[in-house]
């Protein structure tokens, strides 16, 4: 009787297994690398928030760049390692760079308010990095929340912003990456977290971690990533730095979250146009620079739809919708975000003459 062979069974490497548990066990066991920034200097501080100036190494432009990141997040993802550094990457481009860290706020800021965020620590930072630089007008590029903050004082300010991006940016709040039922909750005002923030005072970064989490649908994509590419010492390297920032974590005054909360989740008051910011109505339609809106394909935090209507609400003539293949934390991470947005911005910023 003839024997059939067997074809196409897996024959396990016990070798290359083990290396890969090697690997994987060390990865969850040893202690968090360490970041190292691109070339910087504080050029201004504010309570614990700092505004980081990194150079280029060969000045392009005079227009200088504003990142803006968001309030809940640790703004180092946009300097995470030398390959995927997004500060580097424009720095190499040509572009001055100034970074607004807003700091972890302690129970002494529970009483900081959006109003506070913006014009005491953003406005000013922003006038700092003018004086500093020298720059007639400067180029804001805000991130996430960053965006929305950044999207406000555009709006008012008598600063010369020459050019606005906004990117993963939440403007609108109708439409949000909860369930329909939280939605609907929250709307009505059956999901309410006053009096939580109110009992804490400043909102724990475990919480806050716990919800970014919760909005990702506590992904595991990442843990099945490194086990199938734990043989890839790059890829390891990459994915301890995010494994790293995703759990650093910040804290987040009361008072913000809860104006946040609800002028924004419950009332969507930016899009309708009555959110108001130290007592002044904030009317997008008063932005007028050129502005780039960027959102992207894989987004797990800001949907399309919460991005897209700001570009009907400015008035801007030169206005720019780019749609980008990234997730919401990877156009970070890997650098993208700074390739994404210099084609545009390299057009739109003054040259250094004889460049």
């Amino acid at each position: 009787m003839a024997v059939k062979s067997l074809v196409n069974i897996p024959v396990l490497n016990l070798e290359t297994e083990m290396q890969r548990w090697n690997t994987i066990y060390k990865v969850l066991s040893e202690p968090k690398p360490d970041i190292e920034s691109t070339s910087r200097k504080a050029v201004w501080k504010k309570n614990k928030s700092v505004l980081w100036y990194h150079p280029a190494p060969e000045k392009k432009y005079t227009t200088p760049l504003f990142l803006v990141y968001s309030l809940l997040n640790k703004a180092y993802i946009l300097d995470i390692s030398e390959d995927g550094s997004v500060i580097g990457n424009l720095t190499k481009k040509g572009y001055d760079v100034y970074l607004l860290d807003w700091g972890s706020p302690g129970l002494e800021d529970k009483d900081l308010t959006l109003d506070h965020y913006i014009y005491d620590y953003l406005e000013v930072a922003v006038k700092r990095a003018l004086r500093h630089s020298g720059a007639k007008e400067i180029s804001l590029v805000g991130y996430c929340i960053g965006g929305t903050l950044s999207a406000i004082l555009t709006s008012f300010t008598d600063l010369p912003i020459k050019n606005l991006i906004l990117a993963a940016v939440p403007i609108d709040y109708s439409d949000l990456i909860v369930p329909d039922k939280w939605v609907k909750a929250i709307q009505k005002g059956t999901l309410n977290f006053d009096r939580f923030a109110d009992a804490y005072e400043v909102i724990p970064s475990e919480f806050l971690y716990a919800i970014f989490m919760g909005l990702q649908g506590f992904n595991i994509g990442p843990t099945i990533n490194l086990v199938t590419r734990a043989h890839d010492q790059k890829y390891v390297d990459k994915w301890r730095r995010m494994d790293k920032w995703m759990k650093d974590a910040v804290t987040f005054s009361g008072a913000a979250f809860k104006q946040m909360f609800n002028e924004l989740y419950k009332d969507n008051k930016l899009v309708k146009g009555e959110m108001k910011i130290g007592g002044q109505k904030v009317d997008l339609a008063n932005i007028k620079c050129s502005t780039l809106v960027i959102t992207s394909t894989r987004d797990e935090l800001v949907l399309e739809s919460q991005s897209l209507p700001v570009m009907d609400l400015i008035s801007s003539e030169d206005k720019t919708y780019q749609h980008v293949e990234a997730g919401h934390v990877s156009l970070c991470l890997t650098g993208m975000f700074a390739f994404a947005i210099d084609p545009w911005l390299s057009e739109r910023s003054t040259k250094v003459k004889g460049i």
